[in-house]
């Protein structure tokens, strides 16, 4: 097996799940700015969060490959290769990159804690990377008990979207959460049809995700639910700020992912949706924030 190269640590860090990261602080950001005195926008505190939820997404991502490849679950993989799985890399040194992110996150994590004076979003960032680690790691991993898409919703979705409101305005409105909601439904959705694309090979290997536990046909109408949802919240914000209607744009993303899922059969049909997913959350994410901003 020849040694991993510059673009397979690129591809293990799974930049299509990137967006799930920016999306969020971009509307938590826009919901901080309304609600600050005068309009101020706290850049860095801002550019702090993106790094917490990078770093972390990243962490994440080589945290699963890490964590699979050593439990034997990626041995059947049909989906892209994995560093630790594939032989690429040593499940040692891809257990350091992932540790070095979630390094780099606490890191800014403390600086916000620190720049802002509640102390007490260190406790509430050691949870966060907690989560992280034992959504594969761990002995007892909740990834591997259908509990995967509670973890995405609740840190890729509402803590990421509200806490990133909270350090720059002190305060967390209906509109960061309901905000967070909808990203959180888009991170629902690429995780499923990431798990429906593995379904068989994970089944052969003991991991319960919640499309093992349902089943293909109901996962498959999940994701069209996970991806419709966020435009019903999206109907809401129209109320208020009549330019998010301008976030329907992302339909000509979220449609198109939700058809090729109700047929899809090989994984190259299933990366496209899962891509597709992922940038309509951040279409979404980015229009929702500009309208609510301007």
């Amino acid at each position: 097996m020849k040694k991993a190269t510059a673009r397979d640590w690129i591809a293990g860090a799974r930049l299509r799940t990137l967006p799930l990261a920016i999306a969020p602080v971009a509307v938590g950001t826009a919901v901080a700015y309304i609600l600050g005195d005068n309009g101020e926008f706290h850049w860095r505190r801002a550019l702090l969060c993106l790094i917490v939820a990078l770093s972390i997404q990243i962490a994440v991502n080589y945290a699963n490959d890490y964590s699979d490849g050593v439990r034997g679950t990626d041995k059947h993989r049909v989906g892209p290769s994995r560093l630790t799985g594939s032989g690429a890399a040593k499940p040692r040194t891809v257990l350091t990159v992932a540790l070095a992110f979630f390094g780099i996150a606490a890191v800014a994590g403390l600086v916000l804690a620190i720049g802002t004076g509640y102390y007490w979003l260190i406790a509430v960032g050691a949870v966060c990377i907690v989560a992280a680690w034992f959504y594969t790691g761990g002995k007892r991993p909740y990834g591997y008990n259908a509990l995967g898409e509670v973890f995405v919703f609740v840190f890729f979705g509402l803590v990421a979207t509200a806490g990133t409101t909270f350090v720059q305005a002190g305060t967390v409105s209906v509109e960061a959460w309901a905000g967070g909601t909808a990203l959180g439904f888009f991170a629902c959705a690429v995780l499923i049809v990431n798990n429906l694309r593995d379904i068989e090979q994970d089944r052969i290997a003991g991991k319960r995700t919640l499309s093992v536990l349902i089943g293909a046909r109901a996962s498959r109408i999940l994701f069209g639910i996970f991806m419709i949802l966020p435009f019903v919240i999206l109907v809401g914000f129209t109320l208020l700020y009549f330019n998010t209607a301008y976030g329907f744009v992302a339909l000509m993303l979220a449609l198109p992912a939700v058809i090729i899922v109700s047929t899809a059969k090989t994984p190259p049909e299933f990366i496209l949706a899962l891509k597709l997913a992922s940038l309509a959350s951040l279409v979404y994410g980015i229009v929702l924030a500009l309208a609510i901003a301007l």
